[in-house]
């Protein structure tokens, strides 16, 4: 097994709480990440959007979105796990997963929903009103 590839964290704890929170509010993401991108990125098929190249420390950084419902990436934005390879060492440091504010949020408090997204505690009357908007813009 020549080729596989080990997970590091840039900040374990952190990187768990918000996978945990994706587990929580988006099962399908969540079973994506860690049924399919997962085992594929281990076997050195990098995933995604490549976003960063450095030949001087030879690592590539790249973004893989995870299946976002539409409403939620208007209103949040995508989810999307940022990860850097180090291809001389066989290592793939996750770094992030992003957006880290609802994330966050949801890791910390019982976030409530609103035909289906998440609504913030901190601006939940910004996050209903763009949600309103969208749906009636869709109609």
């Amino acid at each position: 097994m020549k080729n596989t590839y080990i997970f590091e964290y840039l900040d374990e704890n952190d990187f768990r709480k918000k996978e945990r929170s994706v587990r929580k509010y988006n099962m399908l993401a969540y079973k994506r990440l860690t049924f399919t991108y997962y085992p594929e990125l281990r076997k050195g098929r990098f995933l995604g959007k490549e976003v960063k190249n450095d030949k001087k420390s030879k690592t590539v950084s790249y973004e893989l979105q995870l299946p976002t419902d539409d409403l939620f990436k208007k209103v949040h934005g995508p989810i999307v796990l940022h990860y850097t390879v180090y291809q001389e060492k066989n290592i793939i440091l996750l770094t992030n997963i992003t957006p880290e504010g609802i994330l966050d949020e949801g890791h910390r408090a019982e976030l409530s929903t609103y035909k289906g997204v998440m609504i913030s505690k901190t601006n939940p009357k910004k996050d209903m009103f763009k949600i309103n908007l969208l749906n009636k813009l869709d109609k």
